[in-house]
């Protein structure tokens, strides 16, 4: 993919973001941690992660991609929408994007992640990305969206774009913090899944 096509790609979903009827819940959970000084991470299911992406656009949040090549598309397209872009993936085997992911926590900053990417199982998290923000000091916001009418892609992940217009609603769960996992990387992974099930179904339209 060019950069000029990742930069249409970026401007098309921006000029249809701006049609969106977003409604914003929870916001708050995100403020008290940056006022606290604690890092941000926004964990949202791969199929789901257009509209966080597009609302928090401009703050300078680290994304870790999959060194996919589809990704890609996403990491150009971040980062034109002021993202910067890890490359790495949310299992422990992709290591050297763990690494970077905890090294810019340490740093104080803001960190995204698709813990079911870059493959699936759809919706199921896995645990590399929970350990990392545990062990790098961040605190895991469980992030949700809806609509009132979707596209979806034919891919793995039905990757969700609310339609022109629709009504969006965006759902940031309570924190999780390492005091509320266990060290067993399969215990972080079902209890990430679990709270973005519940904020999936909070942001239900």
């Amino acid at each position: 993919m060019t950069s000029i096509s990742a930069l249409v790609l970026a401007l098309v979903a921006w000029l249809l973001g701006r049609t969106w009827r977003l409604e914003v819940v929870g916001n708050e959970h995100v403020e008290t941690l940056r006022r606290n000084g604690t890092p941000v991470v926004f964990a949202v299911w791969h199929g789901y992660m257009l509209v966080p992406l597009w609302h928090r656009r401009g703050e300078g949040v680290t994304l870790l991609v999959s060194g996919h090549r589809d990704a890609e598309y996403l990491a150009r397209a971040a980062s034109s929408w002021g993202y910067r872009v890890v490359r790495g993936s949310s299992t422990r085997r992709g290591i050297g994007g763990l690494k970077q992911v905890m090294e810019v926590l340490s740093r104080g900053c803001d960190v995204a992640f698709t813990p079911d990417g870059p493959r699936g199982p759809r919706e199921v998290a896995k645990a590399g990305a929970m350990r990392a923000a545990v062990l790098g000091g961040g605190a895991v916001v469980p992030v949700g969206t809806d609509a009132s009418s979707w596209w979806r892609l034919r891919s793995w992940d039905r990757f969700a774009v609310p339609r022109p217009f629709s009504r969006v609603r965006l759902v940031y769960g309570p924190p999780v913090t390492g005091h509320a996992v266990s060290q067993v990387p399969r215990t972080m992974g079902a209890v990430l899944t679990r709270h973005l099930d519940v904020v999936q179904q909070a942001a239900r339209c």
